[in-house]
């Protein structure tokens, strides 16, 4: 206790420390910030937010704690060896963010500010485009078509025909006996040149005699909203 009252501290380190703290706060609220207003899909957390803005302050509380000591270094190292993180993150995107926010917090805590400045800047610029781009989007208006058909029935050939009109290609993906033979269940993976062409697609498949049963499900709907 004696050594921690006589300890003193230099004139400016204080400040530099709290300085190196707000700067990895700002800096990762604005790539947590990024990510909520860039975020795809269902499995949106609030925890994972916040973990970027905390896991930022406690990697520059890390560095700023080691300085240039290596014994430090790996006394906190084997520390951390001892936790076990078991989070499971259901996209790379996730991982990439907080990444980047732990990055942002080592930035500061080593006072390289204009780093951690330009780097979050230019990576939040890249996610902003990266979203308002195409970039990366390999199916174009895929669908899935199902119907059925009676066993025997011309119907068909004629359905093949009119997805050849409305479709750029498409292959059949299950094909199943159903009501004891009766009727054959067909499914079809589609690309559609036009994501409105699945409307005309199917209600020209409803003209079909003895077709039943249609339904289309846009499958680009199901990963991303």
């Amino acid at each position: 206790m004696q050594t921690l009252l006589n300890y003193s501290f230099e004139p400016m380190e204080w400040q530099i420390t709290l300085l190196s703290f707000l700067t990895a706060f700002l800096l990762s609220s604005i790539i947590a910030i990024t990510y909520e207003r860039t975020f795809h899909g269902f499995s949106y957390s609030r925890g994972l937010v916040q973990s970027m803005v905390l896991g930022s302050i406690i990697s520059c509380l890390l560095m700023i704690a080691i300085g240039d000591n290596i014994a430090r270094g790996i006394g906190i190292v084997g520390s951390l060896a001892i936790i076990r993180f078991r989070t499971n993150l259901r996209d790379p995107r996730d991982l990439v963010f907080l990444f980047a926010a732990l990055g942002v917090g080592v930035a500061a805590g080593v006072q390289s500010y204009p780093t951690a400045i330009i780097g979050t800047l230019f990576f939040c610029l890249v996610v902003v485009v990266l979203y308002i781009s195409p970039f990366g989007a390999r199916r174009k208006h895929d669908g899935l078509l199902r119907f059925q058909i009676p066993f025997g029935s011309e119907a068909a050939g004629q359905a093949t025909d009119i997805l050849k009109k409305y479709t750029r290609n498409f292959v059949m993906v299950a094909m199943r006996n159903v009501s004891q033979g009766q009727v054959i269940d067909y499914a079809y993976q589609v690309k559609l040149a036009d994501p409105s062409d699945n409307i005309r697609l199917t209600q020209e498949l409803q003209t079909v005699d003895g077709i039943r049963g249609i339904t289309y499900t846009n499958q680009e709907a199901t990963v991303e909203v």
